[in-house]
């Protein structure tokens, strides 16, 4: 499979000098990257109100938080793990580390697609990606083509329909978490089996949803049974 990047314009980055932080906090006066056995850094704030921050010599899997104006600390908006939950710490995940071996998987064209939607906390016993792979040659026998998880992003609690995640970037830490759902996928692959996600963009649950305390993510304009909409009417979603 043809890798597109794993760059994020936020959150944690690895690079060869440690990790460089950003995140989106117009809101803010002030924001420090607090990492577990490290005093807190200081993050450079620019005009948009984007702060920026680098820790050297940082490995993948070291946890930390954002200090918000030197009282709050909440985990990053745009994490990628959170090993402990929606309310937890985040984690610093290196998505090239992952030794895929999909290559040669090309994918299926739209008219070959036979969809079994797949609910990851209850296709199994277990109740993770990890658990879902014995089950694919099964699903191949079936005649599936494709497998459409429901909702992974990182949402309160260890099983539920997903629809109320936080963390759009964060694979569900109880359904074992980036890596475990690439294992998956590149198990999928194997089997020349697509993946396709079912992701939530028009609102976020309410527990640990905590973008709001960063800027201007949601808006009164309109109303959602969830909470605030998301302010896609900002000059901030123009792209």
């Amino acid at each position: 499979m043809k890798s597109l990047g794993a760059s994020l314009h936020l959150g944690a980055t690895v690079r060869d000098d440690g990790v460089v932080f950003r995140a989106w906090a117009p809101r803010c006066r002030t924001l420090d990257v607090v990492v577990e056995g490290r005093r807190p850094l200081a993050m450079t704030r620019q005009d948009d109100g984007l702060f920026e921050g680098v820790v050297a010599g940082l490995p993948a899997g070291t946890r930390y938080q954002y200090r918000l104006d030197g009282e709050r600390y909440r985990p990053d908006p745009a994490s990628r793990f959170q090993p402990e939950g929606v309310h937890g710490p985040s984690m610093v995940v290196n998505p090239a580390s992952f030794p895929w071996t999909d290559e040669a998987f090309t994918g299926h064209a739209l008219a070959d697609l036979v969809i079994y939607e797949l609910h990851v906390g209850t296709f199994t016993a277990a109740g993770t990606f990890e658990a879902i792979v014995p089950h694919l040659p099964n699903l191949v026998e079936l005649g599936v083509t494709a497998v459409e998880l429901m909702p992974v992003a990182e949402f309160p609690g260890s099983r539920n329909w997903g629809y109320d995640g936080v963390h759009l970037f964060a694979a569900q830490s109880t359904y074992g978490g980036p890596r475990g759902l690439r294992r998956l996928v590149d198990a999928c692959h194997a089997h020349g089996v697509s993946v396709l996600l079912d992701v939530v963009y028009n609102h976020l649950g309410p527990e640990g949803n905590y973008l709001g305390e960063f800027g201007p993510y949601f808006t009164d304009r309109y109303r959602t049974p969830w909470g605030g909409a998301v302010n896609f009417d900002g000059p901030e979603a123009e792209g």
